[in-house]
């Protein structure tokens, strides 16, 4: 059913035509797509730090150091955290201005137009589905390791389909359609147990620190095959440094890669329509969640390359138990297992919520189906969730999907830059317009969040803006073959003409 044209968009024409904050508002109490505010500042702040405290914390963090920066992976924990913090004041104010379900997608149809916002949520579709498979797929290999076992999966044909993946996806498509309120009280309980083992790594770990193994902080530059040509970063193919690690540029790549273990706490703008008080509750949970992260994840970086030599952790398979093993404490092998096997299920459950929700404020707008908006008696989009909960575990189950830090890393960076330049914009075209939360040092807080998340996309890898650059333009091709037509101010604009046509005689 098409909503009536309460207040309209502000008008611009074409690709740049934007939807008014106040209409935008004024359709989360349509009946048929009406979420449920069930959510708290607490909520909030556990959905930021269950999706945080993941993947990053439990494996990215031995790896990096190991392979690309040495002990001074804290350091590069410490620049993505600026990075992150400062488009989280963005991010705060623009969720508490505009409570909304959509995240950057919604915040860029209010300032951009039309078709950036389309830009932004294709980019998020990406981010969100590939980063819900490849965890949940970490999640079935530490599933293994659990159960003693070999990674849970079984063939059909020479087909390998990991069970797996698929069954903590199926888990978590019930949960998020059961309710949102019952996903956090579950997301809750787990990340308890999660931080719980993070704990015991700093406090157990500390004891076995041995100072010398912080020496050198910064370990020389070695070139390696693994970053010559378009493997190796945009800013070293630019600069003709070619490809190295450890050193500078790898600290300089660190940062970029490890900025994946803080990806999600932009997921809680996400739930900004669900949430009670958002004005208040939003901005808490954002930068709530952030800081307890980054307190834990420089806390660990420091423990893990203070327990063993950085050159122990080198290769593709080590995690945090490897600095424990080497230490001879094997029986904490397990127990940081079971806590990654529980961390990662937070992880995939708001990377799922996330998508959902983007894609919801998609459907509401028009850009997809309208028949994928219609929530359910719980208040939640059923029809959006079974279908997200689908094409996740298809992707998890079929298909072996490598390491796709980078591919995420620059869709989220991509809508931090944004959002950073959206909160300018509002300020200048919307001054009137009430705020839970005001960024400090208008315009420089925005200015340093752009030039921070631009800095960390230079540092990805060439062959990751290649596969960026084809994936938008087949949004673009979506786009102009689909959403734009079918779009809800389109469709209100087409209305309008027929009305004010003359009769034909």
């Amino acid at each position: 059913m098409v909503a009536p044209n309460r207040k309209p968009a502000r008008n611009r024409s074409g690709l740049f035509r934007t939807k008014s904050i106040e209409q935008s508002i004024l359709e989360t109490d349509e009946p048929e797509t009406k979420l449920r505010k069930d959510l708290t500042s607490w909520d909030l702040t556990v959905f930021g730090v269950a999706v945080v405290i993941g993947a990053g914390i439990f494996t990215l963090t031995a790896r990096t150091a190991g392979n690309v920066a040495g002990p001074s992976v804290s350091l590069a924990f410490a620049f993505a955290a600026v990075a992150c913090a400062l488009a989280a004041l963005c991010y705060a104010e623009f969720a508490s201005t505009v409570p909304v379900a959509g995240s950057a997608y919604t915040f860029s149809y209010a300032t951009f137009g039309e078709f950036v916002a389309w830009i932004i949520g294709w980019d998020l579709i990406l981010e969100f589905a590939l980063a819900a498979s490849v965890v949940a797929k970490g999640w079935s290999l530490y599933l293994g390791e659990v159960l003693g076992s070999a990674t849970p999966v079984f063939h059909i044909g020479s087909r390998e389909i990991d069970w797996g993946a698929v069954l903590i996806i199926a888990i978590i498509t019930v949960l998020l359609a059961t309710g949102t309120k019952l996903s956090s009280r579950v997301s809750a309980v787990i990340t308890a147990i999660k931080v719980i083992v993070v704990l015991f790594v700093v406090v157990v770990g500390a004891f076995f620190i041995k100072r010398e193994n912080y020496s050198p902080y910064i370990p020389p530059s070695e070139s390696g095959s693994t970053g010559e040509g378009i493997h190796q970063s945009l800013f070293s193919f630019v600069t003709g440094a070619g490809g190295s690690t450890f050193g500078w540029y790898g600290l300089l790549a660190a940062a970029s890669l490890v900025f994946f273990a803080f990806i999600g706490f932009d997921v809680v703008a996400t739930t900004a329509e669900e949430t009670k008080n958002p004005q208040k509750a939003l901005p808490r949970g954002i930068l709530g969640s952030l800081a307890i992260v980054t307190v834990l994840y420089v806390a660990v970086s420091l423990v893990l390359t203070g327990m063993v030599k950085y050159t122990d952790l080198a290769g593709d398979d080590s995690t945090l138990a490897t600095a424990f093993a080497l230490n001879g404490m094997d029986w904490a092998k397990n127990l940081i297992s079971f806590g990654a096997l529980a961390g990662l299920t937070t992880v995939v459950m708001v990377l799922m919520l996330g998508q959902t929700r983007v894609l919801f404020a998609m459907s509401r707008d028009g850009l997809m189906p309208r028949a994928l908006a219609p929530t359910g008696k719980h208040g939640t989009p059923v029809r959006i969730t079974w279908l997200v909960g689908a094409v996740v575990a298809i992707l998890a189950a079929f298909f072996p999907i490598g390491t796709l830090e980078e591919m995420v890393n620059i869709g989220t960076l991509f809508a931090f830059v944004l959002v950073s330049i959206g909160v300018v914009i509002l300020r200048r075209t919307r001054p009137d317009l009430p705020r839970g939360f005001r960024v400090p040092l208008v315009p420089l807080v925005p200015i340093l969040a752009v030039l921070s998340c631009l800095w960390l996309m230079f540092n990805l890898s060439v062959e990751t803006w290649l596969r960026f650059v084809v994936w938008m333009a087949l949004g673009v091709v979506v786009y102009f073959a689909y959403s734009r037509r079918h779009s809800m101010i389109s469709v209100r604009e087409r209305a309008a003409a027929r009305t004010d046509a003359p009769e034909n005689t």
